[in-house]
């Protein structure tokens, strides 16, 4: 215990970090991903390609390799300046949203194709039949999969620390780089990993009660 109450200002701040990281990335990914979804089902045949190759690209690449190229390539050649942080919520992003648009993109052939047609009859253009039919249905089933890719990424996120993004892994190398017991600080880090984990779980497990009922 004397661990954490000595270095309590390292551990909030490897804390704060790690929240922050993961609930940007979060809500990148999921734009992305609602994106991603909606091209994989247009029907321009273009923008299915250019999700296909995304999707097909992003989930085929371990996520150690992608924060390789995001933060010592993506700067040389494309966004010089940015910062660590940056760069790391842009390859979090990015690698979580292609599984994002694949559970949307179920949830989408769950929808039954009666009601796209009756949108369509009714004048709707594809996407205020995507956005006003299709999508609503779909993200409820989609739900249970998207919670569990945010968990992912939670942990994924530890990644980060190995590039000079402060998170609890950042703090952690700190800390045993300064003598203290890597065991006692790894606990500490499990736990607070673990809290945050069953935070987004259970706010999904009531999103999905939510919705069940609303539907």
């Amino acid at each position: 215990m004397h661990v954490l109450l000595d270095n309590f200002a390292l551990f909030r701040h490897g804390f704060v970090g790690t929240l922050l990281l993961t609930s940007v990335s979060a809500a990148l990914s999921l734009a992305l991903g609602v994106l991603v979804a909606a091209c994989r089902v247009s029907p321009v045949p273009a923008l299915r390609i250019l999700a296909t190759v995304w999707v097909t690209l992003l989930r085929n690449t371990p996520v150690t390799l992608l924060f390789l190229v995001a933060v010592f390539a993506a700067p040389r050649i494309l966004f010089p300046g940015t910062s660590h942080f940056a760069l790391a919520v842009g390859a979090l992003g990015c690698y979580t949203s292609a599984f994002v648009g694949e559970a949307l993109r179920r949830g989408v052939d769950s929808v039954p194709l009666g009601q796209a047609e009756a949108a369509r009859s009714l004048g709707m253009t594809f996407p205020q039949t995507l956005r006003l039919v299709v999508l609503p249905q779909a993200g409820r089933t989609a739900l249970a999969p998207i919670g569990s890719l945010m968990v992912a990424l939670t942990k994924n996120s530890a990644i980060a620390g190995s590039f000079d993004v402060t998170d609890l892994f950042a703090e952690q190398r700190r800390l045993s780089a300064t003598g203290h017991d890597v065991l006692e600080v790894f606990v500490w880090i499990a736990l607070a990993y673990l809290l945050i984990t069953f935070v987004i779980s259970e706010l999904f497990q009531l999103l999905e009660h939510r919705l069940a009922v609303a539907r």
